[in-house]
């Protein structure tokens, strides 16, 4: 139990939409209540700016959403005396130097806590938003590790960076709620038939899938299986084989439940580097076999051979995928080390203390 204090979130989008937002802290907030601490959330884009955000075209509806945004941490800023910490998830604002945080941390002097997932401070601009990414200030990352009181990141690569400018940071991974899994697990991965090997990720992350088209391609001539994808956008793919589902946080556990094998390509690049490796975390958690490539966090996730495979090359991606597809028994034996890998170091049970820790 802490002392009774109180919390403002200020987060890019709302809640329970964005995946960086509700596995890095909003499955918290029941844990928060439960110690003594009361917070305020307020997003910069709102719902009906979310619903179009990732959408092409609606310039000006996109432009007002923004300003609203703007207008919303303007007047914030009168509230913030009632508050002990500020919670910023990457940014205060998208666009446009750190303004908010300079003036929140350095003229009325409260403890920000500045949490992020990425390597933010590359320029990583997707399509879709190419009408903002003129206006990005990506150097503002530095500027807002150097003010902050804590830093919350989600990998050690991440870590490494923010104490370039701030010895006060703290690891804290993306986490899954293992609770929401109990009872719906093994069985129903068992009862299908045909083998899923599956991918689930944002339109941002689609394009690892080129990675990996190839090798699926090859497979399918020989072995018998359906490629899901789970995303928020179709892939631009002309795989015979591949089978759509549009993400649905309702039924988001039972669409992962079709997989049998899981994968994470990754290019390996700076911005790969700074991934936490949440694709493979999920597949994990519900002890579905994971396949990644050996880049940042998922080295540490995944003991090659133990609770997954490392895959590098073409010739390792189809290696492993055709292990798995005709070995079942090797698939339980690593679904069920990747469960207690997820439990004993990636759940929120595991996490809560050190997540706790930020705000003492």
């Amino acid at each position: 139990m802490i002392k009774s204090i109180k919390i403002l979130f200020l987060v890019p989008y709302p809640l329970d939409c964005a995946p960086s937002q509700r596995f890095r802290f909003e499955q918290y907030f029941e844990i928060l209540k439960k110690n003594n601490v009361s917070f305020d959330c307020q997003s910069f884009i709102d719902e009906q700016t979310w619903k179009i955000l990732y959408k092409k075209g609606y310039f000006l509806r996109k432009t007002l959403g923004i300003l609203k945004g703007f207008l919303r941490r303007l007047y914030i800023l009168l509230f913030l005396k009632k508050y002990d910490f500020v919670f910023i998830h990457r940014e205060a604002a998208p666009i446009f130097p750190p303004f908010f945080e300079f003036v929140i941390a350095q003229v009325l002097g409260k403890k920000i806590i500045y949490d992020f997932d990425d390597a933010i401070w590359l320029p990583n601009t997707s399509s879709q938003n190419r009408i903002s990414a003129f206006v990005k200030f990506h150097q503002k990352v530095g500027l807002i590790c150097s003010w902050s009181y804590k830093i919350s990141a989600g990998n050690d690569y991440l870590c490494d960076y923010a104490r370039l400018f701030n010895p006060q940071v703290i690891l804290n991974p993306t986490t899954i709620d293992t609770n929401h899994h109990q009872g719906i697990k093994r069985q129903q991965l068992l009862e299908k038939e045909k083998i899923v090997i599956g991918w689930t990720g944002s339109h941002s992350t689609l394009k690892y899938l080129t990675e990996i088209e190839s090798v699926i391609q090859e497979i399918a001539h020989t072995h018998s299986f359906s490629f899901l994808v789970i995303s928020n956008q179709k892939p631009d793919s002309q795989l015979d084989n591949l089978v759509f589902q549009e993400w649905n946080k309702a039924s988001e556990i039972q669409d992962l439940l079709r997989i049998h094998i899981g994968i994470m390509p990754l290019t390996d690049d700076e911005w790969a580097k700074g991934k936490c490796g949440f694709k493979a975390l999920q597949y994990m958690s519900l002890g579905i076999p994971a396949l990644a490539s050996p880049v940042g966090v998922n080295t540490k996730i995944i003991t090659n051979g133990e609770n997954g495979f490392l895959c590098n090359t073409p010739q390792e991606w189809k290696e492993k995928l055709i292990l798995l597809i005709e070995n079942e028994s090797l698939r339980i034996e690593l679904g069920k080390k990747a469960q207690q890998t997820v439990e004993e170091y990636y759940s929120v049970k595991s996490n809560r203390d050190n997540f706790l820790n930020l705000f003492r």
